[in-house]
């Protein structure tokens, strides 16, 4: 094997492709038995976008410590209700807050404990 062979070799493995081509059936069988449907991969995408943007991580964040109306959670992060109303009605599509009404205001807290560990395990692994 020349050098400049052993270099390519070396290339496509440290790309994360296989030196040659052998298909593990078994492992492969094993997972396609398991993997989700293609709707179920494309909604879990969607629910994972909706943590892509910055100012909905800090909704979800503050959410996470205590039950806000929009005033509230605008104070906190300096931004417009607007902005803020517009981020939670993307929320509250992805049934990632709950909201209740209290006359004239409206309550936001988060939709149960799995987006309290989604955020947790987030915070956990950045600061590894």
């Amino acid at each position: 094997m020349t050098e400049e062979q052993r270099r390519q070799i070396e290339l496509e493995v440290d790309e994360g492709t296989c030196e040659f081509m052998h298909v593990h059936n078994e492992i492969v069988s094993k997972v396609e038995q398991v993997m989700p449907d293609e709707q179920q991969l494309l909604d879990l995408s969607e629910f994972f976008k909706v943590f892509g943007d910055s100012t909905r991580i800090k909704i979800l964040y503050v959410l996470s410590q205590s039950e806000m109306c929009v005033c509230d959670i605008a104070t906190l992060l300096q931004m417009g209700q607007s902005a803020i109303s517009h981020q939670l009605r993307i929320l509250k599509q992805m049934r990632l807050v709950n909201f209740r009404r209290e006359g004239k205001t409206v309550f936001y807290s988060l939709a149960d404990g799995h987006i309290q560990t989604i955020l947790n395990q987030g915070m956990e692994h950045i600061g590894e």
